[in-house]
């Protein structure tokens, strides 16, 4: 840290390690100087302990890792922002950032280096996310709400018809108007899935893993010993208000959207976390249950992962399409959210929801 005085000197206080933006400070050789505490929990370590810039891989930009940024920086001497690129320090999680990389001239520094500065970009990028979602979601209700306007008029009239017609048929040539009133009533229940749940939720304190446990005997019971599931519980989550039935509907449709994902021999993994300091759309809540289920299918094609919560997209040919619609609908009416992420290999759907405390704001 010693090294680095020079150039912030003339700074008031302890400005550096109060900003939220990560800053570190590298010489001619390669070598962090200073890290402010920022950047120290970016990186996962301290000025006590040396960072091998080696190490932080980046992918979204150009170079590999961040040291070849910075080799690269070096020689351009110009000042350069890497946008949403995303670094991942070893052993630490990944995250996306915006990245400028400043050289340093001899006489601001110690005989030259590098100013690197971050700015975590994976907030905004969520909550853009979110919206995104939370907007899909009201445009798939509005779209709902007028096909059952259309489509349900003229399907009373359908079977009012029907009925009236099978007075007047001798008893032998009524089956074709029973099969015109199952239909008609068949495509009625559909739309009315289309349209989600209509009641709000009635609320108890309930414990999560009770609910889960629950869910997973019903998917045993049509799994059959074909689907293992592990279980990835936190112990320490308290209870948490909602309505147990529709908890039960969301988490279900999911592991059971999960399963057929899978086929035989898949593998399930049901994990849940306490979240502090999550946002949903707009609303900043102190405590948020995350809930996931974790799949070991061949994943979600990139072009559908945007449209999988629209009613009636699906993947699977004897797919309704409604069951990740009525999920997202269930946990929409308890003020939270579910999000999903899929590569070959590992789909995960994430429900968040909130604990009581919460208030506006981004």
């Amino acid at each position: 840290m010693n090294a680095a005085m020079p150039l912030f000197q003339n700074l008031p206080g302890h400005i550096l390690d109060n900003l939220s933006t990560a800053v570190i400070l590298v010489d001619t050789a390669y070598h962090v100087t200073f890290m402010n505490p920022a950047a120290e929990e970016l990186f996962g370590t301290s000025m006590a302990s040396q960072l091998d810039l080696e190490t932080v891989f980046v992918d979204g930009g150009p170079y590999s890792t961040l040291l070849a940024c910075l080799q690269h920086r070096q020689t351009g001497g110009q000042s350069y922002t890497y946008r949403e690129i995303t670094i991942k320090p070893s052993s630490r999680e990944a995250h996306t950032v915006n990245c400028t990389i400043t050289p340093l001239h001899d006489l601001m520094y110690n005989g030259g280096g590098q100013l690197v500065e971050m700015s975590l970009v994976d907030r905004i990028l969520r909550i853009a996310q979110e919206e995104q979602l939370m907007s899909q979601h009201l445009t798939a209700r509005e779209i709902a709400r007028g096909l059952a306007h259309e489509i349900n008029n003229p399907l009373g009239g359908l079977r009012g018809a029907a009925q009236l017609l099978e007075r007047e048929l001798p008893e032998k040539s009524r089956e074709y108007t029973q099969i015109i009133i199952s239909e008609a009533d068949r495509l009625q229940s559909l739309v009315k899935n289309m349209l989600g749940p209509s009641s709000l939720p009635n609320k108890t304190s309930i414990n999560i893993h009770e609910v889960l446990n629950h869910v997973i005997t019903l998917i045993g019971a049509e799994a059959g010993a074909d689907l293992q599931i592990a279980l990835d519980y936190d112990p320490s989550i308290p209870n948490i208000s909602a309505d147990r039935d529709q908890l039960i509907q969301a988490i279900l449709n999911l592991v059971r959207n999960a399963w057929q994902a899978t086929g035989a021999g898949g593998r399930i993994r049901l994990r849940t976390r306490i979240v502090r300091s999550f946002t949903i759309g707009h609303t900043f809540h102190r405590l948020v249950l995350r809930i996931e289920v974790i799949d070991n299918g061949p994943g979600i094609p990139p072009h559908k992962l945007k449209q999988i919560f629209y009613p009636m997209v699906t993947g699977r040919p004897e797919g309704s399409g409604l069951g990740l619609t009525i999920a997202q609908s269930l946990i929409s009416l308890h003020g939270g959210l579910i999000e999903c992420n899929s590569s070959p290999g590992e789909t995960n759907f994430s429900i968040l929801l909130p604990f009581a405390n919460t208030s506006e704001g981004d």
